[in-house]
């Protein structure tokens, strides 16, 4: 029974992330998951990723855990940034299309169609991964902080949420590993990025198909 909701779920992730609009997604399920120290020691970087593609709910608890809201009232985020700035904005690349992750919502809003994972990296296991997150720093948020605190801060809040995205493969079974060998230039090309947004590193995330580092 569970293998077959597990392939209607894929079924149906199929022809929604096929569509050229934006993908409501469902609760994340807050409540499963390892314990933290088994996660915590498990936690590894693995380039090796099967062609098993992830389902809509394991997406929407992978946003979710990287940089969604875990508090309502203030719209506070499960991962810090410095002054509460929320900078960092999640842009989502995937087989058919770019999303940009909308945590207000918990939503993936439509940005672009096609396939460009191959190009969020500079190494040839990037293509093969469900997804890839690239994380891009919006510096008009910023306010008060000059030039270098902006670097300085975005820099660090992308850890805090790549590494938020490492445990919860951890807990799951997935494989992940951040990059900062990328091509930025191309990447904002791409993205369609306004100048006052920096490209700061990009994160690959699908299915093991071989073991961790």
């Amino acid at each position: 029974m569970k293998t077959l909701i597990f392939m209607i779920s894929m079924a149906f992730s199929t022809i929604l992330f096929s569509q050229e609009k934006d993908i409501k997604l469902p609760k994340p399920d807050t409540t499963g998951g390892k314990p933290l120290m088994s996660v915590l020691k498990n936690r590894s970087t693995n380039r090796n990723f099967g062609s098993e593609k992830l389902c809509l709910n394991q997406i929407s608890d992978l946003c979710w855990a990287a940089f969604g809201i875990n508090r309502c009232e203030s719209g506070k985020r499960t991962a810090p940034s410095a002054m509460n700035w929320q900078e960092i904005d999640l842009y989502i690349t995937m087989d058919s299309a770019i999303y940009i992750y909308d945590a207000v919502n918990h939503a993936l809003k439509f940005l672009k169609k096609g396939d460009y994972r191959k190009w969020m990296g500079k190494q040839d296991f990037v293509k093969d991964a469900t997804l890839c997150f690239i994380y891009v720093a919006d510096y008009t948020k910023m306010n008060g902080a000059d030039e270098k605190d902006k670097e300085k801060y975005s820099f660090v809040d992308v850890g805090f949420i790549s590494q938020n995205v490492y445990l919860y493969c951890s807990s799951n079974n997935l494989s992940t590993v951040i990059l900062g060998y990328i091509d930025r230039d191309a990447i904002s090309n791409i993205l369609v990025l306004r100048k006052s947004q920096k490209v700061i590193f990009s994160q690959p995330v699908g299915n093991s198909k071989g073991e961790a580092e």
